[in-house]
Order: structure tokens, then C-alpha cells, then sequence
């Protein structure tokens, strides 16, 4: 079937009463002109609403990205910041809002950051400009942003972030822990909430799962017990406190 069919029947669910997750014409609009297929690893299934696994990172569903999108209210030149981008797919929605000149994004896992900018070329977003950069430190370079989409969870707004907002800005993230909460923030304050969500914690340096392990010494003390074990032989491999026996 035509990709841009199964998108209008994916967005036409979003907006059913049902779900109602898409309720602006901005989104809707945007959503049905972004191709999925680049972003997912299973093509068939671009279009179903749920989430799938890429390279260690979770896929938003597109009912997912749907609330982020609406909670984030874009407008036409905004300049946007995306942090923890993943794969691509809400830079390339917002992209196609705002243009993608105005739009940038981070990831602190270099392998989705080279990831992410293949699959917004191949979605005919090459403008975007995606770098490697931790995320809790945000981008200053180009601020500040009319908005800030954080699609990590945390207790609290980064400082950073909340720095590179506009005075007029909004920043949107899960908020919380065990049970996370859609706020969006403008100043410092959350103005508003949009149910509750499940995101990954946001992650600092050193724990992305392409690192190089940082504590040698825990590295190494599991390395010698490794080779210490192997190289026990027979009556080696159990323990005998000679004491008890006499």
C-alpha cells in the first residue's frame, strides 16, 4: 500500500475520538508528511502505533511522539532544541513545522547520532543539524530556543536547558522517576501537564551503552577473577578449610 496512505490512515487514528492525541492541524498536517520508514527497522509495521527498539534506544509510537508534539506547540520559525533525538523521527516531524534550518538536535550516544542524521537525509531532512553532545548540558551555541523537547525523563528541568529558552520559551520532558509525568515548562515553572508517560532516564556521560567503560578498576578485578576461575582445575574449583579436617 502507498506510504503516504498508511500515514493518513495512522494520523486519522490519532485524531479519533478514541485516542484524541492529535488535535492540532499543525501536527496533524506534519505527521502525515513525514515518512516513518526510515526511522523503523521493520517497514512493515512503520505505521503501527507502537514503539520498537533501534540500536538500544526506543522508537516512539506514533501516539507517543503525538503527545509530544502537542505539548511542545510549535509554530513557524521557531527555533527548537531536541535532546536525546534517538533515531530522528520527532526532529523530522518538527522539522517539517518549523523548517529544518531552525531545528537542532543532541544525543549523547554517538552511534544514534550518526544514526539519526542518515535516517533525517533519507527522510528528506538533510538541514538538520544533529550532534553528540550531553544532553543535560544542552546545546548553547545556538540558543536561545522558543522550545526545548527533552525525551528523557528527570526529577527536574536541567538547569542548562532551562538557561537556552527564549523569555518566552517552553521546555517539554517527562517529569519524575518511577511515575513520570508530560510537563511542559516555561520559566521555571510547569504551566501545564499532560498525563502520565514511560521514558528512559536521561542519561550522563559515561553511561551510554557504546562508552567505554570508565572505572578500569572494576573492569579488571572482574577480568582477573575471570581468568583466575579458568584456570582452576578439579579439587581447585571448591574450597577446603584443611583446619576442620584435623
Amino acid at each position: 500500500m502507498d506510504p503516504a496512505v498508511l500515514r493518513d490512515d495512522m494520523v486519522d487514528s490519532l485524531e479519533h475520538k478514541a485516542k484524541a492525541v492529535v488535535r492540532s492541524e499543525t501536527v496533524s498536517v506534519a505527521m502525515r508528511e513525514v515518512p516513518r520508514e526510515p526511522f523503523v527497522d521493520d517497514e512493515a509495521a512503520a505505521y503501527a502505533d507502537r514503539s520498537s527498539e533501534r540500536y538500544g534506544t526506543r522508537v516512539l509510537s506514533p501516539s507517543a511522539a503525538g503527545r509530544l508534539f502537542e505539548a511542545l506547540a510549535v509554530g513557524p520559525d521557531d527555533d527548537v532544541l531536541v535532546v536525546g533525538c534517538g533515531v530522528g523521527y520527532t526532529a523530522a516531524v518538527i522539522a517539517e513545522i518549523v523548517g529544518e534550518a531552525n531545528v537542532q538536535a543532541i544525543d549523547i550516544t554517538r552511534r544514534l547520532v550518526y544514526e539519526a542524521r542518515s535516517n533525517l537525509e533519507r527522510a528528506g531532512y538533510p538541514g538538520v543539524l544533529v550532534d553528540r553532545r550531553d544532553g543535560a548540558r544542552g546545546l548553547p551555541d545556538y540558543a536561545p530556543y522558543d522550545r526545548i523537547l527533552l525525551e528523557a525523563a528527570a526529577i527536574e528541568p536541567p538547569r542548562a536547558l532551562l538557561n537556552q529558552l527564549a523569555p518566552e520559551g517552553r521546555l517539554v520532558m517527562p517529569r519524575g522517576t518511577g511515575t513520570q509525568e508530560l510537563v511542559a515548562v516555561e520559566g521555571e515553572e510547569a504551566v501545564a501537564e499532560f498525563g502520565t508517560v514511560a521514558f528512559q532516564p536521561m542519561l550522563v556521560e559515561g553511561e551510554q551503552a557504546d562508552t567505554v567503560e570508565r572505572n578500569r578498576t572494576h573492569r579488571e578485578d572482574r577480568e582477573h577473577a575471570r581468568r583466575a576461575a579458568e584456570r582452576r582445575k578439579g579439587w581447585e574449583q571448591t574450597w577446603i578449610d584443611w583446619d576442620d579436617r584435623l
